[in-house]
């Protein structure tokens, strides 16, 4: 309670105090107003509505607890949008170059850009518009209503009543409707029948006043008080005990902790709490039950469209962009059904439909013929019929080059070729039985030529690797060195090595051999030095 008075109270006046504020936050009693003639609150703690002492307040006020220090760059005023502050005459230096207006430049420019601009025309000069700017705080730039005009809420008032208006009338239409033809049929018949009964009952309940009510239905009511719109109270007449409606919460349908589990913090419970109940019986089975029902299934359709698209190539993701992942998917499904279509249109067009097509007359399905036909005992036709031939989707008796057969009807050593000449290229000319002959001929001189090769004992030399001169050569095992080649080839290979030695000597024109023979070779062995030869230091 939101008192000022801190003078000593008897017991009896603290009853009624107590009670005062009972009634008042049971909305029986009006609030208590303030100093402005406001309401206070009686749900308020004492501690929170008492002033302090040392401000001395005479009367009951929230005033306190207000803000008491004003912001002085607050403001309620913001921008108006649209507004012009003035217009000049000509064109101004540093004013857009397009339209001609001081508040803005040629980037920021929104009017149409002119084929010649106001810097160069000195006409039609737009006005400026006007600039604002406001020091708000850290809230006030973040407050998401700053600017609202709360007039603008009267139209959605007024749209909300127009509907409501317009749905009281529909009903009242509808129950005038109603009484018009029970009356009409009252009066054409004596009897009622039991449709006539039905409807007399619906409309009996439509009058009924909400403030009668039978026995049973009183039972759903708790005691009733009459309150006042206040603050901290309700306005209605009727309270009605709700829990009484209310359906068992689904964590209480089954007691068994090793039954279905319930998350508190989702509050979902994803298996049945009652399986082995009837289904018919069963309000509640389990939250898995929505899982393919409504637009379950076409998500998960939706995902994996979106997965399947990023497997081959498309630069899709469902998290990422959700509203271009449903638009692929809405455009999948059009070009598919397009398809499906197209390819129902040409099988249509092709084989037609049967189905649509007139039945055939019974004259033609029982009539009767002279023709003579014997079936076997599988059902097949052996006399009375020609056989037709199965026509291939090729061209067929077409022969191309001269030719008198097509080409596949001759085969041989695996190839298929032309009978008529026996040539097994597909685009020859045909040589017809000279062709022929002229082939076995030159076989039989190549067979000849083989055998007779193989009796005089004649076989080609056998081919010769050949290998790159960086390989070298192979020395015979027979090889017989030439003695005074072969110290020529020593003194040569000192030679080389003092050469090494000091290059300085060496003079400018050398002419190099490059051909390595056999006594070459030897020499090079034999004065080469082993790095891990023991007695390398005795050889020079």
């Amino acid at each position: 309670m939101a008192t000022a008075s801190v003078a000593f109270k008897s017991r009896e006046d603290h009853r009624k105090q107590i009670e005062l504020e009972e009634a008042r936050k049971a909305g029986l009693a009006p609030a208590e107003l303030d100093e402005d003639g406001k309401e206070i609150n009686p749900h308020i703690p004492q501690y929170m509505s008492s002033a302090p002492w040392y401000l001395n307040a005479e009367r009951p006020s929230l005033k306190h607890q207000r803000k008491w220090k004003s912001d002085p760059n607050y403001t309620k005023s913001w921008y108006d949008r649209g507004a012009k502050i003035g217009q000049a005459d000509k064109y101004r230096k540093g004013a857009c170059q397009n339209c001609g207006a001081m508040s803005h430049d040629i980037k920021s420019c929104m009017e149409r850009p002119r084929k010649v601009g106001a810097k160069y025309t000195n006409k039609h000069i737009a006005p400026d518009e006007k600039v604002e700017t406001f020091e708000l705080d850290y809230d006030g730039k973040r407050d998401r209503w700053n600017g609202y005009d709360a007039s603008s809420y009267a139209l959605v008032i007024e749209r909300y009543e127009s509907r409501d208006e317009a749905r009281r009338k529909f009903l009242k239409e509808q129950q005038l409707k109603k009484l018009e033809g029970k009356n009409n049929n009252q009066n054409g018949e004596d009897g009622v029948s039991e449709e006539d009964e039905e409807e007399a009952e619906d409309e009996d309940d439509l009058r009924v006043d909400e403030a009668k009510v039978d026995e049973s239905k009183q039972m759903d009511f708790a005691k009733v008080e009459k309150r006042v719109r206040t603050t901290g109270g309700g306005s209605t007449g009727t309270v009605r005990n709700l829990r009484i409606r209310e359906d068992t919460a689904k964590y209480l349908l089954n007691l068994d902790v090793n039954s279905a589990h319930y998350d508190p913090k989702t509050r979902s419970m994803r298996e049945d709490p009652l399986p082995d109940a009837d289904p018919n019986e069963k309000f509640y089975a389990g939250d898995n039950r929505y899982r393919n029902s409504g637009q379950a299934m076409e998500f998960k359709q939706l995902n994996i469209h979106a997965w399947e698209a990023f497997d081959k190539g498309q630069d899709i993701h469902m998290q990422a962009a959700p509203s271009q992942a449903e638009l692929l998917y809405k455009n999948y499904k059009v070009i598919k059904e397009n398809l499906k279509s197209h390819t129902k249109d040409t099988i249509l067009e092709k084989y037609g439909n049967a189905a649509s097509e007139e039945a055939i007359p019974r004259e033609l399905l029982l009539g009767q013929s002279e023709r003579e036909v014997e079936y076997d005992r599988a059902g097949r036709i052996i006399k009375g019929q020609e056989t037709t031939l199965p026509r291939s989707k090729y061209e067929e008796d077409v022969y191309v080059n001269n030719h008198t057969c097509v080409w596949g009807s001759w085969w041989k050593d695996h190839q298929w070729g032309y009978r008529c000449c026996q040539q097994l290229t597909r685009n020859s000319y045909c040589t017809g039985a000279a062709g022929i002959e002229a082939a076995e001929a030159a076989s039989d001189l190549m067979k000849a030529n083989i055998a007779r090769k193989e009796a005089a004992g004649e076989m080609p030399p056998p081919a010769e690797e050949k290998r790159p001169a960086t390989w070298g050569t192979d020395i015979p095992e027979d090889l017989v060195l030439d003695e005074k080649l072969l110290a020529e080839a020593l003194k040569k290979e000192d030679a080389r090595r003092k050469e090494e030695r000091d290059e300085r000597k060496r003079k400018y024109n050398v002419r190099w051999n490059d051909e390595v023979t056999a006594e070459d070779m030897e020499a090079y062995r034999m004065k080469k030095v082993h790095h891990d030869d023991p007695m390398k230091e005795f050889l020079n």
